[in-house]
């Protein structure tokens, strides 16, 4: 037996119609397959096809688990926000333990769940009504949160601007069975699609089996990349989470790596300290409000130190920034309106209403300065100059990275200025 549950009477077997439970008079009517099987209890034979009645202590149970409008609304809003299901979390920490058991049936796998209460909670819908992915991880999720979020992005219907019918789901540090195969249980209830990251191959090997088991469409996101770089390497995988505690705790060397460049990317802020430019793997160019500072942090998050300098119309530019490498140093540019847009945003936020006597986000003053940045680009052509308009903070950065890398590699790379 896998996991660390209590001894089961008898093993779950597939649902059929005959086995069906009852939802609660609250719920609306459930057209998916029953979970499990009702409970044959004495006296009573399940051959004549019609469930059980409710006990008492099932009804008051299900009362007890209602709440008022208001709170329905501010729990929904407040799991939305954290993208998680609404109601999940009480349906899991109420439910019973399960677990995966060997039995003699042809798929060596079968899903034993002690029969209790959870199997009558219900839970609410999305508001928008679209199918659910669930992404299941032992660790944050990060991996397999991004990874669904760049697949999604490839269909149209799910832009932020448009209607998607999707919703998903984050569970993260499933670290043992029992809660793993509620989670794969409340999939089959809704019938929501499952994606996991999990590193030790028990638990992947048994998700893949419950979600056999119980018809759940399923994938798993981190393993085809784990063999095909074990079967490069000629080394096994280790199994291990990243958020085992036998992984915690080790300080390695990358750590600090990108500790120190944090450190050294925020003491270089807003063209601070221009005498440590030589020091940076990377050096951001362009005017006020292009992104320049959250560009550089998240870069050096990745482990690159990172200076930024603005460009300021009657201000001259460091020395020392055309003594350095000029294959480290890249232009951001802007589109102008969406930059007075971004200012006028910004001198709001620092009260200065509209009787505040300033040229800082007037239109002629915003194409002037993007002129100005434009003249000092063209005059250095081995600058990549990167429009910012509509790109998130990742996308520019995996320009900024992919180009550095580039030229470390010795690629070729023309000589002139090029927007990318």
């Amino acid at each position: 037996m896998i996991g660390s549950t209590k001894p089961l009477a008898a093993p779950l077997h597939p649902p059929y119609p005959s086995g069906r439970r009852l939802a609660p008079p609250s719920c609306a009517p459930d057209s998916s397959p029953a979970l499990t099987p009702a409970v044959e209890r004495p006296g009573q034979s399940q051959s004549d096809g019609a469930p059980p009645p409710p006990r008492p202590d099932e009804v008051a149970s299900s009362l007890a688990l209602r709440a008022s409008p208001q709170l329905n609304r501010w729990s929904r809003s407040r799991a939305l926000r954290s993208n998680r299901r609404p109601g999940l979390e009480s349906a899991l920490s109420s439910s019973s333990a399960a677990s995966v058991t060997k039995t003699s049936r042809p798929e060596d796998a079968a899903v034993a769940v002690e029969d209790g209460e959870d199997d009558d909670v219900c839970v609410e819908t999305d508001a928008a009504g679209g199918k659910a992915i669930y992404i299941v991880s032992d660790g944050t999720g990060w991996t397999a949160e991004h990874s669904v979020n760049a697949a999604l992005g490839q269909f149209e219907h799910c832009f932020v601007d448009r209607g998607c019918a999707v919703n998903t789901h984050l569970f993260s540090m499933i670290d043992n069975m029992d809660r793993l195969l509620e989670v794969i249980k409340q999939a089959a209830k809704e019938g929501a699609l499952v994606l996991y990251t999990l590193a030790d191959p028990s638990m992947a090997e048994s998700t893949k089996k419950a979600c056999d088991f119980w018809g759940v469409p399923s994938t798993d996101v981190l393993r085809p990349t784990v063999e095909a770089i074990a079967s490069h390497m000629g080394v096994a995988p280790s199994g291990i989470p990243r958020s085992s505690p036998s992984r915690q705790g080790q300080l390695t060397e990358d750590y600090f790596r990108r500790i120190d460049a944090i450190d050294f990317t925020i003491k270089q802020d807003d063209g601070a300290l221009p005498q440590n430019l030589n020091r940076a793997d990377i050096v951001l160019v362009g005017v006020s409000r292009t992104g320049k500072t959250p560009l550089s942090i998240y870069l050096a998050q990745k482990g690159y130190k990172v200076a930024n300098v603005p460009v300021v119309m009657g201000v001259d530019l460091p020395k020392t920034l055309f003594e350095i490498n000029q294959d480290k140093v890249f232009g951001l540019t802007i589109n102008p309106v969406v930059l007075q847009a971004i200012r006028k945003t910004r001198a709001k936020a620092l009260g200065f209403g509209d009787g505040y006597q300033s040229n800082y986000a007037e239109m002629d003053h915003v194409r002037q300065e993007l002129l100005h940045a434009n003249q000092i680009f063209a005059q250095h052509p081995m600058w990549p100059v990167i429009a910012v308009t509509g790109r998130a903070i990742e996308e520019t950065a995996a320009v900024v990275v992919r180009i550095l890398q580039d030229r470390i590699q010795k690629y070729s790379m023309p000589r002139i200025s090029k927007r990318y």
